[in-house]
């Protein structure tokens, strides 16, 4: 069976406006389609890296009888100084609650060790998925990442952190290593969520105002990367990938000469380019000599009218 073969168990959870952000995310991590609010993978992250991953189960046991994976876990010796056990709730799983306790006390007693809810050494947790018991070590998502939205300085057309995370995590393709640029960096919302997950990112903005409040909101949060007042064409080193968060018409003066500008100048650093824009820049793409990868829509909750676009792009070979 497909659960046997994988390592981890993801859940998801994403406001309809982002479901489409959220699958092109799953598509650059996990390298996989996500059809539900959960996958099989055994790619590890951490879920505090997405907006979107709301747990992560390694899988140590897994049996189609509840009976059998109680057995499975007793022969797993796990002992354990302080351990909590969480259940999982799929959709699908009818379990009652007062069962679902139950259940928890039968894996409580299968380990060895002292229980502790508030500060335990690792959080186990159970799930009932597809027609199957899972029993593993459950790491959630920390929301750690909320205190930017707390950040000093912010515009009110600007980018949402979940929009910001997933970004990252579709630039660097799963790659720790991957070098990054914000080409239009702004106050840097994009480079706070790179900057948490631990990628190494640069930002470049040419409004110096803005350069300043960006190098201000990552000081704010004890992080540290370089920002240049510049205008991207001027910009001499290489990226692994750069993304590129349009300025918009709407708010802004910029013309469709500046659009083409630095996107024409941003793809001479590098070879793979994540666009946000709210027009079609598909002839642009094409005219630099990318081919458009991927891309999704992304509307604004309340606003039917207004959509982002991202596209990932890869330069031609």
């Amino acid at each position: 069976m497909q659960q046997n073969n994988h390592n981890y168990l993801y859940t998801f959870n994403h406001d309809p406006t982002e479901r489409e952000l959220c699958q092109l995310e799953a598509r650059f991590v996990f390298n996989k389609v996500l059809q539900g609010k959960w996958l099989f993978t055994d790619v590890e992250v951490d879920p505090s890296c997405s907006a979107f991953i709301k747990n992560r189960l390694r899988i140590i046991s897994c049996s189609d009888s509840y009976d059998t994976l109680i057995q499975e876990i007793k022969k797993e010796n796990i002992e354990v100084e302080a351990f909590k056990v969480e259940y999982v709730v799929f959709d699908g799983d009818e379990t009652p609650y007062t069962e679902r306790l139950q259940k928890l006390r039968d894996i409580g007693y299968s380990i060895e060790g002292m229980h502790e809810y508030y500060n335990p050494d690792i959080t186990y947790g159970m799930c009932y998925c597809e027609g199957t018991w899972y029993f593993g070590e459950l790491l959630k998502n920390n929301f750690d990442w909320h205190k930017h939205k707390q950040k000093p300085y912010s515009f009110s057309n600007s980018i949402s952190v979940n929009i910001g995370k997933a970004l990252v995590n579709i630039a660097v393709n799963n790659t720790k290593e991957s070098t990054l640029l914000d080409a239009c960096c702004g106050v840097g919302t994009i480079m706070l969520e790179a900057c948490f997950a631990g990628n190494h990112i640069e930002g470049c903005d040419i409004n110096e105002k803005t350069a300043k409040n960006a190098k201000e909101n990552l000081a704010h949060f004890n992080y540290n990367a370089t920002i240049y007042h510049s205008d991207v064409k001027d910009l001499k080193h290489r990226y692994d990938s750069a993304i590129i968060d349009l300025p918009y018409n709407l708010f802004t003066s910029a013309t469709d000469s500046d659009i083409e500008h630095i996107i024409t100048a941003t793809a001479t650093l590098t070879d793979r380019l994540v666009i946000v824009s709210i027009s079609d820049i598909t002839d642009l793409i094409n005219n630099i000599g990318f081919r458009i990868a991927d891309y999704c829509s992304v509307s604004k909750r309340g606003k039917t009218n207004f959509a982002r676009k991202i596209w990932v792009c890869e330069k031609r070979k």
